[in-house]
């Protein structure tokens, strides 16, 4: 208690967000502190560096205009730390866990430390369960299961937003009594995005079972760092103390690296690939792994990251990094947007690396696996054809290429193309056999001979697609 008392006043410097403090050693490393000016103004910060010299906090709010004479520091908590609640679901909160929405704030429960603590790899459970996004192109080909965290790839101006919007409002697990929630942790956005967040999450009655975190452009930098962790603090508490299986999405996940990268820059770091900070890989590593499932846990926690590429390039340091750490990825592209398909997910480069465990009998669909398949094989080659259309004209193609041409055109244009409809699995599952159903039986080789008997020809496109 003598140190959440004690106040220290020996300030040498500022630099940017960040406030130097001399002979206050005995600060904890990640202590919430208030820091007050002369005018008896207090800043919010956190300790970021401890040394026998100096001691380094981030401050929440602008430094502009800080005396250094008359500005003293005092402990408030040992560690940055969430009041978590039951009640946070339906609620929305800044980037540092205080309510935006005009009501009280939350009574907690439990008042846990941000950054969690490490799961014991042999308390982990294999993620095998299936979660249902309504989007044909993820559920069929690129499924997501409890546990899992599978980032979105997109790049600047498109719709990651509108899809994090619609996976939000549509995702759930399948099976009775199955309690279901979505964590969303907006990082860096603007005003007009903030707004279209809450309008969306508040019209389509998402709000009911999701907890929002939103940290805006115009918000200390150092808070976009707090953000994420603040979000996974709720989810991991709803998943694992009250059994929930929550979903948590995180965007934009390079505002928040451009946040490490500022933070750095002012702690005169040496920096690491294009700028950014030599640890940023470990930084990412201890966001993305505390998702998974816990053996004795009934809950869950699954993440979606979103980050949008700088210049779409899949080598820049935030993806490239993101992809070592991550059980594979969504890729938003480009072309597909500019030819007026939504969702425009590319399913070629995409993957999900723990698919196969959450799929097939009793989970999804016996005949899952191999209608997946089938259709990227089918799509791949049709995409070949493209290419080779492009140079030589289609007078060289044989009937059969000109099927696996149709069949690429009617693949993006009524399975991939869904808008904003709500698909079940068996809904996309049927789609994809109309779909298939146009190539002869021979050219489905990829699919066991019984599911062709049971499926080949018995749906119409026209009945299950609507314009």
């Amino acid at each position: 208690m003598d140190l959440l008392k004690k106040e220290y006043s020996n300030v040498s410097y500022v630099s940017g967000p960040l406030l130097f403090l001399e002979g206050a050693k005995d600060l904890p490393y990640g202590a919430i502190v208030d820091i007050t000016d002369a005018g008896k103004r207090v800043r919010g910060g956190q300790v970021i560096e401890v040394s026998d010299s100096y001691t380094v906090l981030q401050v929440f709010e602008e430094t502009s205009g800080l005396d250094l004479a008359g500005t003293s520091v005092a402990l408030v908590e040992d560690v940055a730390r969430l009041g978590v609640s039951k009640e946070m679901i339906g609620r929305r909160f800044n980037g540092i866990g205080k309510p935006i929405d005009g009501l009280p704030p939350v009574v907690a429960e439990q008042r846990l430390p941000i950054n969690g603590s490490a799961i014991n790899p042999v308390s982990r459970e294999k993620p095998e369960e299936f979660i249902q996004t309504g989007i044909s192109s993820i559920d069929v080909n690129i499924t997501l299961v409890r546990g899992q965290k599978l980032p979105i790839f997109s790049g600047s101006g498109l719709p990651h937003n509108d899809l994090a919007l619609q996976i939000a409002r549509q995702a759930k697990v399948l099976g009775e009594g199955e309690g279901f929630a979505v964590v969303f942790a907006a990082m860096g956005i603007t005003q007009r995005e903030a707004s279209q967040f809450i309008t969306g999450f508040e019209e389509t009655g998402a709000l009911a079972r999701s907890v929002l975190f939103l940290n805006k452009a115009d918000d200390p930098t150092v808070e976009r760092l707090l953000t994420p962790r603040m979000a996974l603090t709720a989810a991991e508490y709803l998943a694992f103390e009250h059994g929930y299986h929550v979903l948590v999405i995180l965007t934009d996940l390079t505002n928040y690296c451009e946040a490490l990268r500022e933070i750095g820059g002012a702690r005169e770091e040496i920096p690491g690939r294009r700028g950014y900070p030599g640890y940023m890989y470990t930084d990412l590593a201890s966001l993305y792994e505390r998702a998974g499932v816990i053996k004795g846990k009934h809950g869950s926690v699954t993440q979606i990251p979103i980050l949008s590429m700088p210049g779409d390039d899949i080598t820049h340091p935030i993806p490239d990094l993101t992809g070592y750490i991550t059980e594979g990825q969504i890729f938003v592209a480009r072309n597909l947007a500019s030819a007026g398909i939504y969702p425009p997910i590319n399913v070629q480069p995409s993957l999900s690396r723990l698919m196969n465990n959450g799929i097939g009998k009793g989970k999804t669909r016996a005949d899952h696996k191999e209608v997946a398949d089938q259709l990227f094989a089918s799509y791949a080659r049709g995409m070949d054809l493209r290419r080779l259309v492009a140079i030589t004209g289609e007078d060289a193609l044989t009937d059969n290429d000109k099927k696996y041409l149709r069949f690429t055109d009617g693949f993006e244009k009524t399975f991939i193309n869904q808008g904003q409809v709500n698909r079940s699995i068996e809904d996309s599952l049927n789609i994809a056999w109309a779909l298939l159903s146009e190539f002869p039986r021979s050219e489905l080789k990829r699919i066991r001979k019984e599911y062709i008997d049971a499926n080949y020809g018995t749906q119409k496109l026209s009945e299950l697609v609507t314009a």
